[in-house]
């Protein structure tokens, strides 16, 4: 063992015997907090809790997944609030004035929030956790959320719910962008009536989507179809099979108005699964395109006549 180490290691321990315990109160509580060890009852940091063998990080999705301790601000309003409460960090009782003084605080703070803020704080987590339940991807939440600013902005929110509004707007996001979603997967997550939404849809089309330059798409059957067909677990050559039966259906004088797009992909790929000799009944596949097993015998009457 080299002299150089021997005097590191006899440093490090003078370092471990001169550490603040000596100096802390009889009864240490120590524990971590936003990565300092320290002691609740007197208030002596002994250090930071560092993370080692860190690798780099190169995406914005890698910068993203390693951050730890760093202060994850609000997006919108006041990054402090001073909140009515009868104890202080320690645990100690706050005295009547020190009360009184910072009830004024929060009071006086309060007065400067906007009422919209305030709506902000309360419809951004709910359509974080909408869209968590669907898993959609981050730019149909930011248009979503594109959408409900202008909505609360133009103030079409009023006399309306936040969670009706904020499941149109998602649903209207979903549309502009033509992921393959449906509205009943929404009005069940959120508890929102179908009529409820469909007139908040109206609103947006007609008020909203024209400032922000988008376009409200109707439900194709044929992205439909290869949303169910991944649910059945079906080939791909299947997938074409009913495209191309919906195509040659549609070229046959099909008409989509009236009709739903889910039964209408359901029954293509009720025919397709019928001819390559697959076990697919009429309940499984009504239950998973949420029709009733009627509906879907008459789109395949329909369909079968225009092929």
């Amino acid at each position: 063992m080299n002299d150089e180490f021997r005097s590191f290691l006899r440093k490090k321990r003078s370092i471990r015997s001169d550490s603040p315990l000596k100096e802390c109160c009889g009864n240490p509580r120590i524990e971590s907090r936003n990565g300092d060890n320290l002691c609740l009852n007197c208030g002596i940091i002994y250090g930071r809790a560092l993370v080692s063998n860190e690798r780099r990080a190169f995406t914005i999705q890698e910068v993203n997944n390693r951050k730890r301790t760093e202060p994850k601000w609000r997006e919108f309003g006041a990054r402090t609030i001073l909140p009515i409460t009868q104890k202080d960090s320690k645990g100690k009782s706050i005295k009547p004035q020190e009360k009184a003084l910072f009830s004024r605080l929060s009071k006086i703070q309060n007065s400067f929030i906007s009422s919209i803020e305030r709506n902000f704080w309360e419809a951004k987590p709910k359509l974080k956790m909408i869209a968590s339940r669907l898993t959609l991807p981050d730019y149909i939440i930011e248009t979503a959320w594109k959408i409900y600013t202008i909505s609360t902005k133009k103030k079409l929110i009023l006399g309306r719910s936040i969670n009706g509004f904020i499941s149109g707007s998602l649903y209207s996001a979903i549309r502009v962008h033509d992921f393959p979603r449906l509205l009943d997967e929404i009005c069940d997550i959120s508890l929102i009536p179908r009529k409820t939404i469909h007139k908040i849809i109206v609103i947006i089309i007609r008020d909203v989507l024209p400032d922000l330059g988008l376009k409200y798409k109707i439900v194709s059957p044929q992205s439909l179809i290869f949303r169910f067909s991944n649910e059945l677990n079906f080939d791909i050559s299947i997938q074409k099979m009913a495209v191309d039966i919906l195509n040659s259906a549609s070229k046959n004088g099909l008409n989509y108005i009236g009709k739903d797009p889910k039964g209408l992909a359901a029954a293509c790929l009720y025919i397709v699964a019928k001819k390559s000799a697959f076990k697919l009944t009429q309940y499984r596949m009504g239950k998973i395109a949420k029709i009733t097993e009627v509906t879907l015998r008459s789109r395949v009457k329909q369909i079968k006549s225009m092929i």
